[in-house]
């Protein structure tokens, strides 16, 4: 399946209540493009897309649930016994158990945890300075990656 040639070249599993998902937005931005939003929690993806951008990623299903805030302990979600499948309805039936952000660029996908792992697959550099919302820089004024603690 090829891309339209409007469509965004970028797209993100996203949460804006979370501060992560909204800096790795930021970030997306800062480079330049303006992506794919999607709203997970509203737009839940498919099974079939939960499966795929696991494999995209290279992250066994359970890498993409998230427990906090979430049902995983109600639902029992942390037996080692649960096998992919259990887990994929899990999440389709919860998409709340679906780890963000999830980011997809032409040079790969990833969950991007901690924020500053979208730089990684991101086609264009950054654009200027760009700081988390906690006020940890990330990207100098040149739109070079900032050593953590620097």
């Amino acid at each position: 399946m090829t891309r339209p040639p409007d469509a965004p070249a970028i797209t993100i599993w996203h949460n804006p209540a979370c501060g992560t998902s909204r800096n790795v937005l930021g970030l997306i931005r800062n480079s330049g493009a303006e992506p794919r939003v999607v709203e997970y929690l509203r737009d839940p993806p498919s099974r079939d897309a939960i499966r795929d951008a696991a494999r995209q990623a290279g992250l066994p299903i359970r890498a993409l649930l998230r427990e906090k805030g979430t049902p995983f302990a109600e639902l029992g979600l942390g037996d080692p016994a649960l096998d992919d499948d259990a887990l994929l309805d899990a999440m389709v039936a919860h998409p709340i158990l679906i780890n963000r952000p999830m980011v997809f660029t032409p040079l790969g996908v990833r969950l991007c945890r901690p924020s500053e792992a979208v730089l990684e697959i991101l086609p264009d550099p950054q654009r200027g300075a760009f700081a988390k919302e906690d006020g940890a820089a990330v990207v100098d004024d040149a739109g070079r990656k900032v050593a953590p603690g620097a």
